[in-house]
């Protein structure tokens, strides 16, 4: 007779003990590490990077050195909001103002009003939101949900292939573990045809996290309330919160959030990336939280 796996407070103590070895061990594989990098690597980050290659030393510090070396020169916690704020006129994406049950942050992304045609600029803005959405986590929560909302979602609006592959990219392999979820919210039929080339970018992991949910769907409703508060949910996710971007008080808030990021990255709060920022304005507008 085959014994069943134990899963005795012994066992899970020792695979803690390991992932701890392996933790250190990560750490001291990279080496002394200066300036950003080393605020960077915390042991939440370290954490991270050896789940994504599923406590592989090795693997994982090739993917945190790569990563590393991504932030060196793309120099994402320097991007200002002024700077991609025209991308986000349309409220494409936005951080809401509301979390999931877990505290998580959630992003809002509405393809349907893709605005722009410039590939660069679209993914350095997406990279600006997932910075910011990390800035605004509780102290307790690593990982974001996205609520992606297909309204007025075709083809012909789509985001090319090419951007969708390096936002898989550069989501999967330099914000590792950061994505707990993504619900596809009401993708229209036509949309099969974008996913089957779409979820070949993506590894089986993110895959995973990748939850299609239709309104008419009783499974689909119960879903979303596992994961959110109904009230605070937008009427376009199947909630009871009415769902209006006002583009300038999203501004208002970037601003003062940026002012936030100089200060966690060790920046003069007013004078970041060599470009003057406006003090912190007082409560004009109620924080999004």
């Amino acid at each position: 007779m085959f014994r069943r796996k134990s899963n005795s407070p012994k066992d899970e103590e020792s695979v803690v003990l390991q992932h701890e070895r392996q933790i250190n061990e990560l750490k001291a594989s990279l080496g002394p590490l200066t300036g950003r990098s080393l605020q960077y690597c915390t042991e939440a980050c370290l954490k991270r990077y050896l789940e994504a290659r599923n406590w592989n030393v090795d693997k994982s510090k090739k993917m945190l050195e790569e990563t590393l070396r991504w932030r060196a020169s793309y120099k994402p916690e320097e991007i200002r909001w002024h700077e991609v704020a025209t991308e986000g006129e349309t409220g494409k994406v936005f951080r809401a103002n509301f979390h999931d049950h877990h505290g998580r942050t959630v992003l809002i992304l509405r393809p349907g009003k893709q605005n722009t045609g410039s590939i660069e600029n679209q993914v350095r803005h997406l990279v600006y939101l997932i910075e910011n959405a990390i800035l605004n986590l509780p102290e307790d929560q690593e990982q974001m949900a996205w609520l992606i909302d297909f309204t007025g979602w075709s083809l012909s609006t789509s985001v090319p292939i090419k951007c969708a592959r390096e936002t898989a990219y550069i989501l999967q392999n330099h914000y590792p573990e950061r994505l707990a979820v993504a619900f596809l919210f009401n993708p229209p039929r036509v949309f099969e045809t974008f996913w089957k080339v779409v979820k070949y970018f993506l590894d089986p992991k993110t895959f995973q996290k990748v939850k299609f949910v239709h309104m008419k769907n009783k499974d689909s409703v119960e879903l979303m309330r596992s994961y959110f508060d109904l009230d605070h949910l937008p009427t376009e996710f199947g909630g009871k919160a009415a769902l209006q971007y006002d583009h300038e008080e999203f501004c208002m808030q970037m601003a003062r959030d940026d002012v936030k990021a100089a200060k966690f990255w060790g920046f003069d709060e007013h004078q970041f990336n060599g470009v003057e920022v406006a003090p912190e304005p007082e409560c004009l507008v109620p924080p999004v939280s």
